[in-house]
């Protein structure tokens, strides 16, 4: 099995993948074999065929991702959310605040497996993470986006 590289991670995105994990364990991949053995017990070679195919591949899919999660869980490399906080330079973990158009907009610094750009969580490899990784409070960095070139002005790193 080739190495597998480290998946940067805060203590609180590993509880939460843990719980995705155990909820995997617990509550779907039972249901959805319940469903298989259901629908193939009720009527082998009947109209049950199509409710049978989409829960083996609901459980393809469940079982896929059980796996992603136990290698992200596996690799993952905790965060030092209390020290991206401290630092004076745009870190992993840390939430930075910037000014867009005269608009304030926080984003935290996560890595890949916490992604959620509804809650403001940017990941290092994106555009917005790679612009601001590594600079301090007052610059102002320049973000490619489709729309265009984004201007943003660091007002605080916490």
């Amino acid at each position: 099995m080739p190495l597998q590289k480290p998946v940067p991670i805060t203590k609180a995105g590993v509880k939460r993948l843990q719980a995705e994990l155990d909820n995997l364990r617990a509550e779907k991949r039972p249901a959805v074999a319940a469903r298989i053995h259901d629908t193939r017990e009720d009527s082998p070679g009947s109209q049950n065929d199509g409710e049978y195919e989409e829960a083996k591949n609901e459980q393809a899919f469940i079982e896929g991702r059980i796996r992603e999660v136990e290698e992200l869980l596996a690799n993952a490399e905790i965060i030092d959310v209390s020290q991206a906080r401290k630092s004076s330079t745009v870190r992993l973990g840390a939430t930075v605040t910037v000014t867009v158009n005269r608009k304030q907009q926080s984003f935290t610094i996560v890595g890949m497996a916490e992604v959620d750009p509804t809650k403001g969580y940017v990941s290092d490899e994106s555009p917005v993470g790679r612009a601001l990784l590594g600079r301090s409070k007052g610059d102002t960095v320049e973000v490619e986006a489709p729309a265009g070139t984004i201007t943003m002005k660091i007002k605080d790193i916490g």
